[in-house]
This record gives C-alpha cells, structure tokens and sequence, in this order.
C-alpha cells in the first residue's frame, strides 16, 4: 500500500513539474509575442503615426513637423532601428521559450531571460532619468511592463519545474 502511494506521489508530482514547465514556457512565449507586437506598433508609429512614438505626441511643443528635416529623418531611423531590435529579441524570446524551455533545455530558459533582462535593463532607465522629454507611461511603456510581468511569472513557473529535474 505505502509503495502504491509513493508512485501515485510521484506520479503527481511529475504532472505538477509537466504544467509549470509547459504553462511557465507559454508565459515567457506570449510576453515574447507581446514585445514583437510593441516593436510592430513603435514601427507603425514610425511611418503613419502623428507624434514620435508610442506615448510622445510632441517634444518640448515641437511635432516631427517643425523639426529639420534632416533631425527628423534621423530619429525615424532610430526608431526603426530601435523597433528591429524589439522584434528581434520578442522573436528570440517566443522561440527559445516554445521550442527550448518546454523541452527542459536550461540553456534556452537562460538565455531567453538575459536576452529580456539585458534589453529592459539598458531601455527602460532612461525613461526615468530626467524629464528631457514627456511621455504618456500608460501608452509609452505599459505594454512593455504587461508583457514583463507575464515574461517574470512564466520564468517563475518554468525555473521552478526546470529546477526540479
């Protein structure tokens, strides 16, 4: 009977570890998604939007109109290389975190949350450093703390059942 039960336990405990590790890697997966969809719409703003970005209608009063021509040819290619790289690393983070960390490669799962980390961690501060220009949080940045959010709680999830392997 103790034998019976300890297989039933530790048949259980294997489906608890299956669904964090499938459920975790869903997570980091959709927020992977999710930053391709920001860096999508950072690109839209870019060609069809009126102000500079997602959130920055105008800076100190002045729309991309008033600027030189030249200032303002150079910020939309900032911004269309600053939206590749969102892309790329969402990209990066949805298929390291479907194809890799459901199939319990800790490899995948650490480098899906450096490539995260290292992305927030160098974009994110300068929003907060000086108020050299104003920025709608909500639309600006809110997305990009939704996606995290669900990006931190599926590592969570997907950590723990890697771990107990």
């Amino acid at each position: 009977m103790a034998t019976e039960q300890t297989v039933a336990g530790e048949r259980n405990e294997q489906i608890e570890i299956e669904l964090q590790i499938r459920n975790g890697s869903l997570l980091m997966a959709l927020a992977g998604v999710a930053f391709v969809g920001y860096g999508v719409a950072f690109l839209a703003m870019n060609f069809v939007g009126d102000g500079f970005e997602l959130g920055v209608s105008t800076l100190d009063g002045m729309t991309k109109a008033d600027l030189n021509p030249t200032v303002a040819y150079y910020i939309s290619h900032l911004h269309v290389a600053t939206a590749a790289f969102i892309i790329s690393t969402g990209i990066a983070v949805a298929a390291l975190s479907w194809y890799g960390v459901r199939r319990r490669l800790a490899w995948a799962w650490a480098t899906a949350v450096v490539a995260a980390v290292v992305g927030l961690a160098l974009a994110l501060p300068m929003h907060y450093t000086a108020d050299a220009f104003a920025h709608d949080w909500v639309t600006h940045l809110g997305p990009v703390y939704l996606a995290t959010v669900v990006f931190v709680v599926g590592a969570a999830m997907a950590f723990r059942g890697l771990d107990a392997t």
